[in-house]
Parts: C-alpha cells; structure tokens; sequence
C-alpha cells in the first residue's frame, strides 16, 4: 500500500463503517453522542483486556516458575 493512499483508504473504512451503522443518517449531535459512546465502550474493553491479560499472564509465569522448581512457598505448608 502506497502512503499516499493511506488516507484514501482510511477514509474509506469510515465510510463503510458509517453505512454499515447508518450513522450518515443521524444529525451531527447524535453522530457525537454516537461516536463519544463507541469510543468509551472501546476504551472500557481495551483497558479491561489489558488488566486481565496482565493478572492472566503474571498467573502464568508463577505457575510456570512453580514447576521448574522454584516453588515460593510449600504446598502441603498451604494446606495446613
């Protein structure tokens, strides 16, 4: 892809993202409305993905460490 064409391109994603919502239908407030909501629902998704991914893999690692041998504390020690 050329970077000249980069913005012809991204332009026309909006535009398909438009038609598929029908949001060229919709007056410029409820376009801000619109748009404010999906943004905030995207924010909301990506930081929550990121925080769960992050307590995911740090489970993960720990596990992993604990069966190479490197156990932080004994298990039978927990189960007293």
């Amino acid at each position: 892809m050329d970077v000249k064409s980069t913005p012809r391109y991204l332009y026309w994603l909006f535009c398909q993202f438009e038609l598929i919502t029908c949001s060229y239908l919709m007056e410029p407030w409820e376009k801000v409305l619109f748009y404010s909501f999906n943004l905030a629902m995207l924010g909301l998704l990506l930081y929550t993905t990121y925080v769960c991914l992050a307590f995911h893999a740090s489970s993960a690692f720990q596990l992993l460490c604990s069966f190479l041998g490197n156990p932080r504390e004994n298990s039978l020690s927990v189960v007293k």
